[in-house]
C-alpha cells in the first residue's frame, strides 16, 4: 500500500540516544490522535507525568469543547482537562500540520467492522497518511487501535516509508494496545500495565522508553504482531467465557436454576474458576469486534476459528432472546402480547456506568421491540438523548424519561432492565411495578417483591 505522498528526500542523521534522552527528560512533545475513550486518559495520564501535549481530533466540536476544558465523555471529569489546559501543557487541534511538532503520536482510532463483519481500517490508513503529510526523522509512531496481527507492518509501515523514511532507522513505530476500562474506578492508565512491541531494536528501545514514562509497568514483546494478538486474545478469552455462561443461563434457567447463583458459588472455589456473568449480548467497542478482526485474519492462513465463531453467534443472539422473553413474561404474567405492550427499558449504555453507546445491545433490544409492535421509553441517567447511530437511526433523538416511579404503574406494563447503572434505585422500581424483567441480576439484593421479578 503506497501513501500518496511525495518522498521527503535524505534523512538526516537520528539519534536514538538523544531521542531516548528527551522522553525521559520529558522535553518530547507527546500527539495524541483521536481524543475519545482511550485518547482522553492517555493524553491526561501524559500530561500527568510532565509532558507537553497536543491532542489531535477532526471533530471541530469536540477540539472546541477540550479546549474550553470539557471531556465531554461523563467518565472524565471536565476538571481534568480543564486542569491541563491552564497549565499550558496542552491543546486540542484538528491542524494535520501541527503532528510535526509531536515527538511521539499515539494513533488511538476507531477500528470497527464493515456490515460484512470484516475489518475497517479506514480510520487507522486516513491517520497514517495525515502523519505522513508531515513526518520528519526521530518521530516515534505508536498504534493502539485494537486491530489484527499485521496491522501495524502491513498497513502502517508501508504508508509512513512511503515518505522516503524508513522504519527502524529515521522514524520508529510500535504496537501497545489500549487497556482502558471506562467507569472502572480501580483503575487508571498509569497503574495498568503496558504491552508493547516492535519489529526492530531501536523502535523497541524507543518505544519502552515512552512507556515506561507514563505507566508503573511495561511487559515487553518481541514483535508488533505479537502485541496485537495480545489484545485480541485478551477480548476473543472474554467473549468465548460470556458466551458460554450465556448458554449455561439458558440452560439453567429451564431447570429452575438461578445462574447467578449458580456462579456465585462457584466463585468460592479458590482455583480453577474464573466468575464470567450473564447479559443481554455484548457491547463497547472491543469485545463485539475483536474475534471477527481474528477470523477475518485466520482465513488468510486457512485456519477455521469455528470455537470463535460459534461463541459470537451466541452472543449476537443474546439481544433477540431478551426480547422473547420479555414477551413470553408479558403473556404468563399479565395475558399481553408485545404488540401494543408500553415497556420501560432501564439503562442504553453497553456497560453500567458509562455514558458509551457504542455496538450496545440496548439499541437492538429497542429496535426490536418497536419492530415487534411495543411502545418503548427508555431511562438512563447517563445518557440523556439517543445519538445518531448507523445501525439505529430511527432511535435518534429518543430522550430519557424523567425518574418518577410513582407513576410508572400506570405508564407502563413492564420494566426491562438491561444495563445495571449504580444511580438507578431498583427497590422503588420493584415497589412501583408489577413485572420487572432483569438481564443483568440488578435486583439480586432485593428480597420484598421477588414475586414481581422475572430474570432473563
Amino acid at each position: 500500500m503506497q501513501a500518496d505522498l511525495h518522498p521527503h528526500g535524505e534523512a538526516e542523521s537520528v539519534d536514538v540516544n538523544v531521542i531516548a534522552a528527551r522522553i525521559s527528560s520529558r522535553k518530547a512533545v507527546i500527539g495524541v490522535v483521536g481524543m475519545g475513550y482511550v485518547g482522553q486518559p492517555l493524553a491526561i495520564g501524559a500530561h500527568k507525568k510532565g509532558f507537553r501535549v497536543i491532542g489531535f481530533d477532526t471533530d471541530p466540536v469536540k477540539v472546541s469543547d477540550l479546549n474550553a476544558g470539557r471531556s465531554g465523555i461523563g467518565t472524565i471529569p471536565d476538571h481534568q482537562i480543564l486542569e491541563m489546559r491552564e497549565s499550558g501543557r496542552f491543546r486540542a487541534t484538528g491542524a494535520q500540520e501541527d503532528l510535526a511538532q509531536a515527538d511521539v503520536v499515539m494513533i488511538c482510532v476507531p477500528t470497527p467492522l464493515t456490515r460484512f463483519r470484516e475489518p475497517d481500517l479506514s480510520f487507522v490508513e486516513q491517520t497514517s497518511r495525515t502523519i505522513a503529510r508531515s513526518l520528519r526523522p526521530g518521530q516515534v509512531i505508536c498504534l493502539e487501535s485494537t486491530t489484527y496481527p499485521g496491522t501495524t507492518v502491513e498497513v502502517v509501515r508501508p504508508i509512513l516509508e512511503a515518505t522516503g523514511l524508513k522504519v527502524g532507522k529515521d522514524v520508529f513505530l510500535a504496537f501497545s494496545p489500549e487497556r482502558e476500562d471506562p467507569g472502572n474506578v480501580q483503575f487508571h492508565t498509569a497503574i495498568i500495565p503496558k504491552v508493547v512491541g516492535a519489529d526492530d531494536d531501536a523502535s523497541r528501545r524507543l518505544a519502552h522508553a515512552f512507556y515506561s514514562a507514563l505507566v508503573d509497568s511495561i511487559v515487553p514483546v518481541s514483535s508488533s504482531a505479537t502485541a496485537e494478538a495480545v489484545k485480541l486474545t485478551e477480548n476473543i478469552f472474554r467473549c468465548v467465557n460470556i458466551a458460554l455462561v450465556n448458554e449455561l443461563k439458558h440452560i439453567y434457567g429451564r431447570m429452575g436454576i438461578n445462574v447467578w447463583e449458580v456462579i456465585d458459588a462457584a466463585s468460592t472455589k479458590p482455583f480453577g474458576f474464573m466468575p464470567f456473568y450473564p447479559g443481554p449480548g455484548l457491547g463497547g467497542h472491543c469485545i463485539p469486534i475483536d474475534p471477527f478482526y481474528l477470523a477475518w485474519k485466520a482465513r488468510e492462513f486457512e485456519v477455521p476459528t469455528r470455537f470463535i465463531e460459534l461463541a459470537g453467534e451466541v452472543n449476537s443472539a443474546e439481544p433477540r432472546a431478551v426480547v422473547n422473553a420479555i414477551g413470553a413474561a408479558l403473556s404468563a404474567r399479565k395475558k399481553l402480547s408485545l404488540n401494543g405492550a408500553r415497556i420501560l427499558l432501564l439503562g442504553l449504555a453497553y456497560k453500567k456506568n458509562v455514558d458509551d453507546l457504542r455496538e450496545s445491545p440496548a439499541l437492538v433490544i429497542m429496535d426490536d421491540l418497536i419492530i415487534r409492535g411495543a411502545q418503548v421509553e427508555y431511562f438512563d441517567p447517563w445518557i440523556a438523548e439517543v445519538p445518531q447511530t448507523r445501525a439505529h437511526p430511527a432511535l435518534a433523538g429518543r430522550r430519557s424519561i424523567v425518574w418518577r416511579p410513582q407513576a410508572f404503574a400506570e405508564s407502563f406494563d413492564a420494566a426491562l432492565i438491561v444495563t445495571d447503572h449504580d444511580k438507578v434505585d431498583y427497590a422503588e422500581l420493584v415497589s412501583s411495578m408489577d413485572l420487572i424483567v432483569d438481564t443483568r441480576n440488578a435486583t439480586r439484593n432485593i428480597l420484598q417483591g421477588r414475586e414481581r421479578i422475572v430474570l432473563a
